[in-house]
């Protein structure tokens, strides 16, 4: 192992503490009330040297939305090709989702509600989440049109499927769990896609 190996390692290793850390310290004490500084003090390392790894506790709580978002790509991507568009991304986002809450494919299902708690419970957290999603929305339109078999940077199909999967579903899901509070992420995510696919172009009541 080189030297530059072993300092990967030794940052892979930190910033993963640093995740465990604050994690127990949301769950103990909440998100807002948590610091940067208790974070880093956890883990023995100073709050500067917590910037090395993280810019913001709210980049700390949200590192999860970046495995799934990579996981959702992945099983989107490996999807079987007779599938549409919709039905893929609603299977591979159950699937993705469903690993999450079973603790497969590396993730962890307490982490995994904790998530969940602090987003619904945390409005700025949740605005977070949503400009996580946008910022990931040019890697979804590429996948979407390659499935579709267009360029997405040409045609608009992909990015408005991508903006209505990372976006508007999610905001779908957070309004359906305040009468829902205890539905599975995967079950509201199945839900929202199956309408989806069947059309929202309701009629009007005459």
């Amino acid at each position: 192992m080189t030297d530059a190996g072993l300092r990967e390692r030794k940052k892979l290793r930190t910033r993963s503490a640093l995740i465990d850390s604050a994690f127990v310290l949301f769950q103990r004490k909440g998100f807002e009330a948590t610091t940067i500084d208790e974070i880093a003090e956890a883990v023995d390392i100073s709050p500067r040297t917590f910037f090395r790894y993280f810019t913001s506790k709210e980049e700390v709580a949200l590192s999860l939305i970046d495995d799934q978002l990579g996981a959702l790509m992945d099983h989107f991507e490996r999807r079987p090709a007779e599938e549409s568009v919709l039905e893929a991304l609603r299977n591979a986002s159950i699937e993705v989702l469903r690993a999450c809450e079973a603790g497969d494919e590396g993730f962890d299902p307490t982490r995994f509600q904790c998530v969940q708690i602090l987003m619904s419970s945390t409005p700025a957290l949740a605005a977070s989440v949503m400009d996580k999603g946008a910022a990931r929305m040019a890697d979804v339109a590429k996948l979407i049109g390659t499935r579709m078999g267009v360029d997405y940077q040409l045609d608009p199909r992909p990015y408005l499927v991508a903006s209505i999967a990372v976006c508007a579903i999610q905001t779908a899901i957070n309004a359906w769990r305040e009468r829902e509070p205890d539905a599975k992420s995967s079950d509201l995510v199945d839900q929202a896609f199956r309408l989806l696919q069947a059309g929202i172009d309701y009629p009007s009541v005459q």
